[in-house]
């Protein structure tokens, strides 16, 4: 379990070692604040009024559900919500609770209008919940000491706190649980127009200068994903360093894009397998997830939840109750004809 303090107190445990890995350079690029936090812009407004009120009652903020697909922000945004109520944050993830005691051990030491950050929230187990129901509505305990005849029960009561907890699968959350949450948020897909500032400002960030048609093509090959645009952007920033280029320009974004294998679109080498396999072994489909699982040797839980979600959003492809299959816009970018009953269909 990692923990960090905002600015109000220094960090209780120091990052591993090393100044160059991908966390350390995550957390360089997040913002602090709202007014930096780029695009969202709906749940901003939302968060400015609720944090403010908060702040002017005294108040915890209330709990608070963040949910949306990988890397869009939720991570961010529980540090910007503890930053902007001054107040430490304390970190964990749903798997990490294993039973009762470590979760009770957690609240008990968080301080008054503390945030405690739950990541992968849709993982814990129902026995944590429990303990979680009471300690989210009436900050308190409820726990049982002992086992058999001799069993007791006991309430401790905990200062008050907001629980913010971040789910890539909302669906996947108990009711109960998430009719606690006083704030349910849902992180959108980012606008080109948003992804090509977030990549100027990184790029800011890291002291390198970009060409504004490079931030374009790489905002436009990050699946509209921050944390997509900034992994790529620093792999770019690695080939430019390595040629002693000083400014990221077009040519040098292409090239190390075309060596990345990934498409104007954003596509890398398992989508198009993914597409090719559809198309030329099963002449666009319909096939099931087990055997283009199995053709492509990536496992069925990888396709669905991490390649599918894209193709799908860019109408690459579609699902059928007989199985997957590919659009007409799938063969065109992969330079293929369209057969015939795939137009029709298209103009149908």
């Amino acid at each position: 379990m990692a923990i960090r303090r905002n600015s109000r107190a220094q960090t209780l445990m120091k990052p591993a070692a090393t100044a160059r890995d991908s966390d350390v350079f995550e957390q360089t690029l997040r913002p602090k604040e709202l007014r930096d936090y780029i695009g969202q812009k709906k749940l901003k407004e939302h968060l400015l009024v609720h944090i403010g009120a908060a702040k002017e009652r005294r108040e915890p903020l209330g709990h608070t559900l963040l949910h949306g697909p990988p890397g869009l922000g939720k991570t961010t945004l529980a540090h910007i919500i503890a930053n902007e109520l001054q107040s430490q944050i304390r970190i964990t993830t749903g798997p990490a609770i294993e039973k009762p005691g470590d979760l009770a051990s957690i609240l008990t030491n968080l301080h008054t209008n503390d945030v405690l950050f739950i990541d992968e929230i849709h993982r814990l187990r129902p026995a944590i919940e429990e303990v979680l129901y009471a300690a989210m509505e009436d900050y308190a305990l409820d726990l049982v000491i002992g086992k058999g005849p001799s069993a007791r029960s006991m309430r401790i009561a905990i200062k008050p706190f907001t629980l913010v907890a971040a789910t890539t699968k909302a669906g996947s959350v108990s009711a109960p649980l998430r009719d606690r949450f006083a704030h349910n948020f849902k992180l959108n897909f980012y606008e080109a127009s948003e992804m090509m500032a977030i990549v100027e400002r990184s790029a800011a960030i890291l002291n390198m200068a970009i060409d504004t048609e490079a931030a374009s093509r790489i905002a436009g090959c990050s699946r509209a994903t921050p944390r997509i645009a900034n992994r790529l952007l620093r792999a770019i920033r690695d080939f430019a360093q390595i040629q002693g280029e000083r400014t990221i320009g077009l040519p040098r974004a292409l090239e190390s894009l075309h060596s990345l294998d990934i498409d104007e679109r954003g596509l890398d080498a398992v989508d198009r397998a993914i597409l090719s396999a559809i198309v030329e072994k099963f002449s666009g489909g319909p096939v099931g997830l087990s055997t283009l699982a199995a053709v492509i040797a990536e496992e069925e839980q990888t396709l669905e939840d991490v390649y599918e979600p894209y193709l799908l959003q860019m109408g690459f492809l579609k699902r059928t109750p007989q199985g997957r299959m590919t659009t007409p816009l799938a063969y065109t970018h992969l330079g293929l004809q369209v057969p015939r009953n795939a137009q029709e269909e298209l103009f149908a």
